[in-house]
């Protein structure tokens, strides 16, 4: 047992100083301004910009959340998720394409001094910083809670849940500190490389264990088979809960700060035209890897509930691996949370330094003053979202839906103010503002499920809050006399 705590802990050690010396490098290349700490001077080329994007976007809810939906819905939940994959593609072209040509031109570093100087409207600048900071602080606490399940598990307990978590946190806040955007992009790669390696190999190795994937599907068949079916186990989708998801994925992936950040930071356009051509392809096979080791996970453990089934990727590692290689695969599952998170603290901080200090508090403030004050708010993030994490209430999948839906609201307002110079600030103010109020309705009960016609309130949602944005537009360039479009 010591021997593989020993084995466990030189893992663990060796990939944290394989980060902070790339994190040591990427401080002595800083120019210390806000563009190169926040964007890393916009100077990304297509390998580094693709694998940011994707280890930024493969989380705790990839490695836990992916396996723990597989076993409570089964390969619907892949067949979902592939599909809608290919529609986030589509949406950061529609979204990126253009905010990277506009930031570039302007030299915006936040999504909402984008959307903000765009429309030209302060307040409604405010509001929208204030729903991505709102909506990202449950999903950047998924990270250490996923930390903490991973360590603990490993250490067998020795180092306890929240321990666990809060030294992850204390880690990624030093080397974001460090090294910003430059750092964080140059750290995935090496953590995308890990994910994608390791996960695949865990999933051969399940199966062979239990005499081929074949064979192992076959009995996970016998046991249940909702696993397989198109609806999911216990018939968890409808056509319209199938359909929400999917659309849920495209309105809201690309409004993650973290993720929209991305957009600024390529080199040119050739590079991220070539990254979206090839997301859409590596991300739909990887999704399929936990999914199938949270199916074949009923083998052994048909009866996990809740929060439970969020484990199962480590139990059926411990179960049917070597330990060194279970260690080895839960560093790549700690390299995901961390690749989420320091992409997450980065851009919180950036959106809270330039459009709260920078452009309300101080508005002298210098470019090191500025970066000093982002690097200040990385560490308050972290901790806040260790709050967040101390006491999990719900499921993994739970806390990413209802981040989701928050931020799909603002999908609207984005693309009218990149594509339509007829928007109205007033009436995209007014859209975000009723479709939270509607989110909050839907997840107190003031506003019954039934209301959203067996769709997940996201979509009755957005459909009311594009409705604003258009009509509202269309009622105010009338009332000014100004053409619509």
């Amino acid at each position: 047992m010591e021997d593989q705590k020993l084995i466990v802990y030189l893992m663990i050690g060796g990939y944290a100083l394989l980060t902070l010396i790339i994190s040591l490098y990427g401080f002595k290349r800083e120019e210390n301004t806000p563009e190169d700490y926040f964007l890393a001077g916009r100077r990304v080329g297509t390998l580094v910009l693709f694998f940011t994007i994707v280890a930024t976007n493969f989380s705790a809810f990839f490695f836990l959340g992916f396996a723990g939906a597989g076993y409570r819905i089964g390969y619907s939940y892949y067949g979902m998720m592939a599909f809608g994959t290919a529609f986030v593609a589509v949406a950061f072209y529609l979204i990126g394409h253009r905010a990277w040509r506009i930031g570039r031109m302007h030299g915006y570093i936040t999504p909402s001094e984008l959307i903000g100087k765009t429309l030209d409207s302060r307040a409604l600048e405010l509001v929208y910083l204030a729903v991505m900071v709102i909506f990202t602080l449950p999903y950047l606490a998924l990270q250490p809670i996923g930390a903490g399940y991973i360590i603990s598990h490993l250490t067998d307990g020795q180092i306890p849940y929240f321990t666990a978590a809060s030294l992850i946190t204390a880690f990624i806040v030093l080397y974001v500190y460090l090294g910003g955007m430059r750092t964080v992009a140059w750290t995935d790669v090496l953590q995308g490389v890990m994910m994608f390696s390791l996960i695949t190999a865990a999933v051969l190795m399940i199966g062979n264990a239990l005499g081929g994937l074949g064979q192992a599907n076959a009995q996970a068949l016998e046991q249940q088979p909702g696993l397989f079916s198109a609806r999911g186990l216990n018939d968890f989708y409808s056509p319209q809960k199938w359909f929400s998801y999917t659309l849920l994925w495209f309105l809201s992936v690309p409004m993650f700060p973290h993720i929209f950040m991305r957009f600024f930071i390529s080199d040119n356009a050739a590079s991220f035209g070539t990254t979206i051509v090839i997301y859409p392809l590596v991300t739909a096979l990887m999704f399929l890897f936990p999914v199938t080791i949270g199916v074949l996970g009923h083998i052994d453990f048909p009866d996990l509930q809740g929060q439970q089934a969020d484990q199962i990727l480590p139990m059926m590692l411990g179960l049917y691996t070597p330990f060194w290689f279970e260690a080895m695969v839960m560093v790549g599952a700690l390299a995901a949370f961390m690749s989420t998170m320091d992409s997450q603290l980065l851009a919180l901080s950036s959106i809270l330094t330039r459009d709260v200090y920078q452009r309300t508090l101080v508005p002298a403030a210098g470019l090191k003053s500025q970066v000093l004050v982002g690097r200040l708010l990385v560490a308050a993030l972290a901790l806040l979202g260790l709050a967040i994490a101390y006491q999990p209430p719900v499921t993994i999948l739970e806390i990413a839906t209802q981040a989701f839906t928050g931020l799909a609201v603002l999908f609207p307002t984005t693309l009218a103010a990149l594509y339509w110079r007829g928007t109205r600030p007033r009436a995209c103010l007014v859209s975000i503002l009723v479709g939270e109020a509607l989110l909050v309705g839907f997840a107190t009960g003031g506003i019954p499920a039934g209301f959203a016609l067996g769709f997940l309130p996201v979509i009755p949602i957005v459909l009311v809050s594009s409705a604003i944005v258009v009509l509202g537009s269309l009622a105010g360039r009338r009332l000014a006399g100004q053409p619509a479009w």
